[in-house]
């Protein structure tokens, strides 16, 4: 039996524009042309070759998005009759294009930056060989603009597998991924993990920078894992594949002892499997969230236990039956 439940995290947060100004410092980019006293943004993820818009046709152009000019376009430009150029850059430019970037350091010719002056638009240029140079300026717009989200919660890579720890504040946390440490795992974030969704099924979980590789034990205070155990016991991100929500032991409650019931909790529209585990005197946290990570990673792999032990016992009922 399978029984769906859904914690959904409402705190879902989007950067919807990224300056122009900070991609040409984070990308290292060249100011060919840039107006004066006005900010400049890019609200697109996607990046745009005008190859069509060079040969004279401009319908449905993506003109929100970053240009991209290389070898192929510039070629094909150089070879155009000077009217007919014209023609081109002043309509090109008469759109609110973010910005035209120029790769493998080519020459910007006089006229391109005539018309950009005239219309007030961006021109750049990088060194960088055009299909590298877009890979990384797609992943850097995808990073800078995806969802995301900060959680209260502890975040450990268990043989392989990102599990974030969740619960009620002095459940233990803390001290549990510090076990995990000593028993050869590593902690990604404690306390603060802040959470991208990459794309429609990756979330990648992380550190603040200030809280980064340090763990707050209560009776102790604040330690740095990485100092203490060195530099394999801690990681700076991991795709967050398992929730485990730490809390109290209830006696009145029912907890799932087959494992047959699947719940999800669902953070940044995403569904992650999540397990309650009750936590009291005697109980060996940290070696329960080593079995849960090994018994999700083989369930991956195509067995589950669970299932398997119910098909056993049906088979078993029904010999006797016979």
């Amino acid at each position: 039996m399978f029984t769906i439940i859904s914690e959904r995290d409402n705190n879902m947060n989007f950067i919807d524009k990224v300056s122009i100004k900070e991609i040409i410092k984070d990308l290292e980019l060249e100011v060919v042309y840039m107006p004066d006293n006005k900010e400049y943004y890019v609200y697109s993820q996607d990046v745009n070759r005008p190859g069509l818009q060079y040969a004279g046709y401009f319908e449905h152009f993506a003109y929100d998005r970053i240009q991209i000019i290389g070898r192929a376009e510039y070629n094909y430009f150089s070879y155009i009759d000077a009217e007919r150029r014209e023609d081109v850059l002043d309509k090109l430019f008469s759109y609110e294009i973010p910005a035209l970037i120029v790769t493998r350091g080519l020459e910007v010719n006089p006229d391109v930056i005539k018309y950009a002056k005239k219309y007030g638009r961006i021109i750049l240029s990088t060194k960088r060989n055009t299909t590298r140079f877009i890979n990384r300026l797609s992943n850097y717009l995808d990073d800078r603009m995806a969802p995301h989200t900060t959680l209260h919660g502890v975040l450990v890579d268990v043989y392989g597998i990102g599990v974030l720890i969740k619960g009620e504040s002095s459940i233990g946390k803390s001290e549990t991924a510090l076990e995990l440490v000593q028993r050869g795992h590593r902690l990604v974030a404690d306390d603060a993990v802040e959470i991208r969704r990459l794309d429609e099924s990756v979330l990648l979980g992380q550190s603040p920078e200030l809280l980064r590789h340090f763990l707050e034990i209560r009776g102790i205070g604040i330690i740095d894992v990485r100092s203490l155990y060195g530099a394999g016991a801690v990681k700076n991100s991991k795709t967050i594949d398992l929730v485990v929500h730490l809390e109290a032991w209830n006696e009145d409650k029912y907890y799932d002892r087959l494992g047959l019931d699947k719940e999800f909790e669902e953070i940044l529209e995403v569904s992650v499997e999540k397990l309650v585990v009750p936590v009291k005197p005697g109980r060996n946290t940290a070696m329960i969230i080593e079995v849960a990570a090994m018994n999700f990673r083989q369930k991956g792999m195509g067995y589950d236990a669970a299932q398997e032990f119910t098909k056993k016992l049906s088979q078993l009922i029904d010999t006797k039956k016979c």
